[in-house]
């Protein structure tokens, strides 16, 4: 049941708390000897033990499991490039999901910049109190040089999640949605619609899991090798996808594939597109907050199996299904660079979740216990 007034009820749930999250002392300073120990004289032989031995920070304070969750406002949600303000609800709701779904503690940094080296730099800066870097509703291209060159000069792992995490809770859904309606990856043909940051992560990762045949879809058309538009990142993409060469619009492009993801904004697929579809056709409408077709929509149109990434439809499709294990996943393992590899067996194990898949239930809840360890453990 969709809640026609959720905006107006989450403006008033924010307002009401005032943030969602707190900062809170582990133990509680009840005496002067305890403040001897927590503050000084006592926390300057720590300060004079890490000074002389860095390395030793995680075991000591709290870069033992602290992801910071940073964004610039340049994309955020389905929103666009609404500035660090409106970023920071985003980010602050990350940080939450963060501690109660995968018991670690973030915090959410917005940045009043917008350009690539003042962002890399000021993350570098900042760095030393934390044992991961999230970024998040980052724009693309600067996205993919900000997490580059980050992960190259630093030594914990520093993840776009836009790209990543999505790109894993996608493939998630679609082993099993394959498995619903009797297909096969190499045999399927995908159409992806957007080829910004989590387009381009998609894409890479369901090439990397044998994904033959996938159509990417921009703004201006199907991307080809063709084209003379094209940023560095859709050039890679138009040499490794889009194998028959084909040309045109999202209409062209869907005509007899079986697999529709949509990563752009809302109402971008009509329900006459999807009767073009092959048979069976499955429909991953991920645009948020408005999907690119609403469920009931697509099922009447004939898709077999249909997912958003909106809590208030079935097949949740959404990276908080795979941000608080994967992070969790790589801090416990001691894994400073996320990789294909392990973005494969995260999916993996986020799919087998779901002992049963039905076309309802592609995906496992948020809220199913099991999700964040079974990805957790899993990666290492």
């Amino acid at each position: 049941m969709i809640k026609s007034n959720y905006q107006e009820l989450a403006l008033q749930l924010h307002k009401k708390l005032h943030g969602k999250i707190v900062s809170q002392s582990k133990i509680v300073v009840k005496d002067e000897e305890d403040l001897s120990l927590v503050y000084t004289p006592g926390v300057g032989a720590v300060s004079s033990l890490l000074a002389n031995k860095p390395e030793l920070a995680s075991q000591y304070t709290i870069k033992n499991n602290t992801v910071a969750v940073i964004s610039d406002g340049s994309a955020v949600l389905g929103l666009g490039n609404i500035g660090p303000y409106g970023a920071l609800p985003v980010m602050e709701g990350k940080a939450m999901l963060f501690s109660q779904l995968g018991g670690l503690n973030a915090f959410p940094i917005v940045l009043n910049t917008q350009e690539p080296e003042e962002i890399i730099q000021t993350i570098i800066n900042i760095a030393p109190v934390f044992s991961a870097i999230n970024l998040e509703d980052i724009a693309a291209p600067q996205c993919f040089e900000i997490e580059k060159r980050l992960q190259a000069t630093l030594d914990i792992p520093v993840v776009h999640d836009d790209q990543h995490a999505t790109a894993i809770v996608v493939l998630a859904g679609l082993i099993n949605s394959l498995k619903v309606v009797g297909k096969q990856a190499q045999a399927s043909r995908v159409v992806l619609l957007g080829a910004g940051a989590a387009g381009v992560g998609v894409a890479k990762l369901l090439i990397s899991y044998g994904f033959k045949d996938i159509i990417v879809v921009d703004s201006t058309g199907i991307i080809d090798t063709t084209r003379t538009d094209l940023t560095p990142e859709k050039r890679a993409l138009s040499q490794a996808t889009n194998t028959h060469h084909l040309s045109g619009n999202l209409e062209d492009a869907v005509k007899g594939a079986d697999i529709f993801i949509g990563l752009s904004t809302g109402g971008k697929l009509p329900p006459s597109y999807i009767k073009s579809m092959n048979t069976k056709p499955i429909i991953f409408a991920l645009a948020n907050p408005e999907p690119e077709i609403l469920p009931n929509d697509a099922l009447k149109a004939g898709a077999a199996v249909v997912a958003s990434g909106r809590s208030d439809f079935v097949n949740q499709i959404n990276n908080v299904l795979v941000f608080p294990g994967l992070f969790k996943g790589l801090i416990n393992h001691s894994i400073t660079e996320l990789n294909d590899t392990i973005k494969l067996k995260a999916a993996q194990a986020l799919a087998d979740v779901v002992s049963n898949p039905m076309s309802e239930i592609v995906i496992p809840s948020v809220f199913d216990s099991k999700v964040v360890e079974a990805i957790a453990q899993n990666i290492g």
